[in-house]
């Protein structure tokens, strides 16, 4: 599992270095990670991301700026492709491979891909580190990296966790392809 320290470097690197040396400097990461860029909606890197499986889920560490300040819903959606010219629909919909409703606090919820709302600072930077324990980077039918991969979105509004099927968080202005952990 990655180090905070690891974490913290990487997010610090965020606020003084260009998205790319963040990406190129990854000395710090496991090598069980996957570096990911995060796309903005127009198309252009605003930070850099990493996934990690754990004995107890994936460890989705974060760091993007040139998001608008506030609550922002942050779910995983069932299809690895980030197109900024379609809005990132291409994504599809929450990752959900066992058929359950969405939101946190519905009785039949929620989606493997549901995770909290995220805070972006007044500065317009979102450092998040989350754990998810329903999905996997390893084989299974909670497996983010199948045949058609799985993203991450993170989404205009904040999740209400609980309207059908996305939690009324609005539209999709950030999105991160989750890619399979690079070899050993």
């Amino acid at each position: 599992m990655m180090k905070k320290s690891g974490f913290l470097a990487f997010t610090a690197l965020l606020a003084i270095a260009p998205i790319e040396a963040v990406i190129a400097d990854h000395h710090a990461v496991p090598a069980a990670a996957s570096p990911a860029k995060v796309l903005g909606s127009d198309g252009a890197e605003i930070g850099a991301a990493i996934f990690e499986q754990t004995p107890g889920g994936v460890l989705i560490s974060i760091a993007a700026r040139n998001l608008p300040p506030g609550e922002h819903g942050f779910h995983i959606h069932e299809k690895g492709v980030c197109d900024p010219a379609a809005g990132f629909k291409t994504a599809g919909g929450h990752f959900s491979p066992r058929g359950r409703q969405h939101g946190l606090m519905v009785a039949a919820g929620s989606h493997a891909g549901d995770m909290p709302n995220q805070m972006v600072a007044s500065d317009g930077v979102m450092r998040v580190a989350v754990l998810n324990t329903n999905v996997t980077l390893e084989t299974g039918v909670d497996s983010l990296v199948d045949a058609d991969g799985s993203a991450l979105v993170i989404h205009a509004g904040a999740d209400d966790y609980r309207s059908q099927p996305t939690g009324a968080a609005g539209g999709r202005l950030a999105c991160v392809v989750i890619r399979p952990p690079m070899a050993k």
